[in-house]
């Protein structure tokens, strides 16, 4: 039985008038109240009738994207920004604001579900996979409320993301064809999609070329330089030593180069190292490191259509949407060719 405002007005020991201004966000509600109807409203799974089509009929002009502001990686990068362009350079034109909203759960005025999609303040959501989880594209595909994740999402939900596993194809086959046969992986988490589609490629490639990828030869952990460093030097004094690299992270990259020079081992010549994104290193170390150009403003573009066609009632179909890396060959993999 579908569960109504009387019901959530009986379990709240309120009126069905106070609900309905909860739901509308009213200021004249204290905070406790509103906190209190909105949980009961959770428990019991309840979704106003109005919500679907009343999102259809409105419009705020608004689309919100959301951050996590207790991880500053996440918003005190090139990446962020890059991001924010290719978004307003879509809904901009189309007479559109962008919203940037904190999603912190302790939010004087509720989860970002309240605060933004009941209320109507916002017509779509943009948003990354820290934030959107799966149960929150769950709840957004039950209240039918259009919404885009940068990043492949384990939900049924519409994602933007580039191809890493392609990319891990790319510069896979990149090191096969300049002569290394001996390949290790440097970077990224056991159950993170991303370390999971970017070695996929990788073993793709290697398998069909009738090489090994040993086990001992996939070190995970931060994709940063202090641990490539020392994963790389692990790796290179080994007995089974690879004769190349791919790492998560230019920053990563930039470890191994360290961790080769002071073990003296000569960069491409014994070792070749290439890397999943471009920026901000990896044209500017000694050598430039051969990696794939991840284009954040095309991301941003691509979200800001999806976002736009779905608000406009097109491609209603829940979308998986795949952008492909460019490799870009540069010295610290180039022993047989040259950029």
């Amino acid at each position: 039985m579908k569960v109504t405002i009387t019901d959530i007005a009986i379990a709240a020991g309120v009126a069905k008038s106070t609900v309905s201004k909860v739901l509308n966000d009213s200021p004249k509600i204290s905070q406790e109240t509103k906190q209190k109807v909105r949980e009961i409203m959770k428990q019991m799974n309840y979704t106003p009738s109005s919500i679907a089509t009343g999102l259809a009929r409105q419009s705020s002009s608004n689309i919100g994207l959301l951050i996590d502001m207790s991880k500053s990686s996440e918003f005190l990068n090139q990446f962020f920004y890059n991001i924010i362009g290719g978004i307003e350079s879509v809904i901009g034109s189309l007479k559109y604001e962008l919203t940037i909203a904190n999603v912190e759960h302790n939010h004087p005025d509720g989860h970002f579900l309240h605060r933004l999609v009941r209320s109507k303040k916002v017509d779509g959501l943009i948003a990354n996979t820290s934030v959107l989880t799966e149960e929150l594209c769950t709840r957004l595909n039950h209240l039918e409320f259009p919404y885009v994740s940068l990043g492949e999402v384990a939900a049924s939900g519409c994602w933007v993301d580039f191809d890493n596993e392609s990319g891990g194809r790319m510069l896979t086959r990149h090191l096969l064809e300049e002569g290394y046969s001996a390949v290790a992986f440097i970077g990224g988490y056991a159950g993170d999609p991303l370390f999971i589609r970017r070695l996929e490629g990788c073993r793709q490639v290697l398998g069909q070329a009738g090489k090994p990828l040993r086990k001992e030869w996939i070190i995970n952990g931060e994709a940063e330089e202090a641990f490539g460093y020392q994963a790389a030097k692990q790796l290179l004094l080994s007995e089974t030593a690879p004769d190349s690299v791919i790492c998560m992270s230019n920053f990563a990259a930039y470890g191994v180069l360290l961790a080769a020079r002071e073990l003296g081992v000569e960069v491409p010549t014994q070792l070749g190292i290439a890397t999943f994104d471009d920026y901000p290193l990896s044209r500017y170390t000694s050598p430039p490191l051969t990696s794939l150009n991840l284009d954040t403003f095309h991301l941003g573009v691509s979200a800001g259509k999806l976002l736009m066609e779905r608000i406009g009632g097109k491609n209603e179909a829940l979308q998986k949407l795949l952008l492909a890396p460019e490799l870009l060959p540069r010295e610290s993999s180039c022993r047989h060719s040259r950029t």
